[in-house]
């Protein structure tokens, strides 16, 4: 439920602070006022979309901060990290001058998304909009669905039809005339035979690349291997020659010094190392011998390879191979393209089979929600003072038999408000005040299945007066005694019922206007409702009239309990 509701700088509101209860609450104030404000805010804390001209003139920003019990969103929060306590939860939403709004949940940084999602397990609130969505016959299969379908049904056909349309996607894909399958075998042909006479190979480019190089620079690399050869081998003064002049000299003086021994073995191991380098330059100068035939072979397989690197957007050679490859499993399976598809179509057949079977089952789940709807719909007029109204509720196959992601129904809500009127589509078969007990009545049923513990009714008494008015109260009534109801209202019959009244009331000062919010106490109601009924001139009749509809209202909810 609702506990505490906080508004900053929003229209005509400078702040107010308003606490609420269980039970059936009514805000009532003259027209224009700001009763509507305060449903603004209500919606603008729970995620709506918001403008820069909800901000007070004059102000840099706007907030509104509301305090819910918090048992009917403690998953929401555990799925969205946000810690919360059992007993409350916290919604705030800022708006700036400049349009620019910001959302936090106990603290933590929202997005509107989440605000609007975390909002709907918390209030709902029903007002023109939502009169008008009602009305919509393309919104009718959702509301039947929402009110009393098994969910297993929708499950189950909403799996099936998705296989099908899998089914369908995939036999698509293999689906091409004669003359589109030709153009396509050419051009795989065409690449698998111009790919496998290129002979490619793994890591080749990255072989050719390195060979060229070595090649291109090989004049300076072949001068630097015989001057290195040279000195370490190749000349009378070469290092390996003094090196081992000097290992003989040491030997022949360790003759007097025993401890040149170890000497001896460095100068004769750093003459092996240098025996073996001078070997390995042997070597690798004759690797060297090359013609400039092999470089201009290099030179044009590295230029084939690149060129087929463009034609086909291919980073490097081994992309080349992989492409390759992938040609001919295209050309493998274009080959049996005929069978694939055969088979997906024989498949598809059996998935529409399943899927239509699927549709069936949940167009009866369908049909009995319906007459549950319809006997709960009747009775909920009834008690409305709408005694020979009939609703009925129409689930017909679509035109074509055609299937979608919904089912194969289209569902319509039809009524006749009076005897021997045909039924008709809502909107067009019930008056203003009809509309409004309409309304209520199927809100009431919806709500039973929401789990939203909270309720808003704004303008539900549009065109309703004396013995309907009574009958929307008493409905009000029998609502909040489960889920606590907050009704704005013109109407003295639901603002005796409330439990709770608020007045909304306007001033001007200083050139600005301000609205306020406060709970009347019983003389308070008493001169209210006296004044809803009456208007400014109070006299002491209407205070005792009022003071008998408070009455009145006050046995009726005693009998509920």
């Amino acid at each position: 439920m609702l506990k505490t509701l906080h508004i900053e700088n929003i229209a005509v509101i400078e702040r107010a602070d308003v606490e609420f209860n269980h039970g059936l609450s009514v805000l009532t104030g003259e027209t224009g006022a700001g009763k509507s404000v305060m449903i603004d805010a209500l919606n603008a804390v729970l995620g709506s979309r918001t403008s820069r001209e909800l901000v007070r003139s004059g102000a840099e920003k706007a907030a509104v901060t509301a305090v819910f019990d918090a048992r009917g969103a403690l998953d929401w929060c555990r799925d969205n990290d946000i810690d919360a306590e059992e007993d409350e939860i916290i919604l705030q939403r800022r708006i700036t001058a400049d349009g620019r709004s910001s959302g936090r949940v106990n603290g933590v940084p929202v997005s509107q998304s989440q605000l609007r999602e975390l909002g709907n397990l918390l209030l709902d609130i029903h007002g023109q909009n939502d009169g008008r969505q009602l009305l919509d016959e393309r919104r009718h299969r959702d509301y039947l669905d929402r009110y009393g379908v098994d969910e297993k049904l929708l499950a189950a056909y909403a799996a099936a039809y998705a296989s099908y349309r899998d089914l369908l996607r995939q036999a698509e894909s293999f689906r091409m005339d004669e003359e589109e399958k030709a153009r396509r075998e050419e051009s795989l042909r065409h690449r698998i035979e111009e790919l496998e006479k290129a002979e490619l190979r793994p890591g080749e480019e990255t072989e050719l690349s390195e060979r060229r190089d070595l090649l291109r620079n090989a004049e300076k690399l072949t001068e630097g291997l015989d001057a290195a050869f040279a000195a370490l081998y190749d000349i009378p003064d070469s290092a390996v020659s003094l090196c081992g002049d000097a290992e003989e000299a040491v030997r022949r003086a360790s003759a007097w010094s025993s401890d040149l021994k170890e000497t001896v073995q460095l100068i004769r191991d750093a003459r092996l190392s240098l025996e073996d380098a001078a070997e390995r330059l042997r070597e690798k100068r004759a690797s060297l011998d090359f013609s400039p035939e092999e470089y201009d072979r290099l030179e044009e397989r590295l230029a084939l390879l690149r060129r087929l690197e463009r034609r086909y957007s291919a980073a490097d050679g081994d992309a080349l191979i992989a492409l390759l490859e992938e040609s001919r499993q295209a050309m493998e399976e274009l080959s049996y393209a005929g069978d694939r598809l055969r088979k997906l179509e024989r498949e598809a057949a059996e998935a529409e089979k399943k899927a239509r079977a699927a549709a069936q089952a949940l167009s009866l789940g369908r049909q009995a929600a319906g007459e549950r709807l319809e006997a709960q719909v009747e009775r909920e007029l009834r008690e409305l003072n709408m005694p020979s109204v009939r609703f009925r509720v129409f689930v017909e196959p679509r035109a074509g038999r055609t299937m979608d992601a919904s089912g194969a129904d289209e569902v319509r809500f039809l009524m006749s408000a009076n005897i021997g009127e045909a039924l008709g589509p809502i909107s067009r078969i019930a008056s203003g005040g009809e509309l409004s007990r309409i309304m209520l009545a199927l809100k009431n049923v919806f709500a039973e299945k929401d789990g939203v513990d909270a309720l808003i009714f704004d303008e539900i008494d549009t065109g309703v007066s004396g013995v309907a008015a009574q009958r929307v109260a008493e409905k009000l009534a029998k609502l909040a005694k489960n889920k606590q109801v907050l009704c704005v209202t013109h109407l003295p019959q639901i603002a005796a019922m409330a439990e709770f009244q608020y007045l909304v009331e306007k001033r001007e000062r200083d050139g600005r206007t301000y609205t306020s919010i406060r709970l009347l106490d019983r003389a308070g109601r008493r001169r209210e409702i006296a004044r809803i009924n009456g208007g400014e001139d109070i006299s002491p009749t209407m205070l005792s009239g009022a003071e008998e509809m408070l009455q009145n209202a006050d046995a009726f909810r005693a009998a509920l309990k």
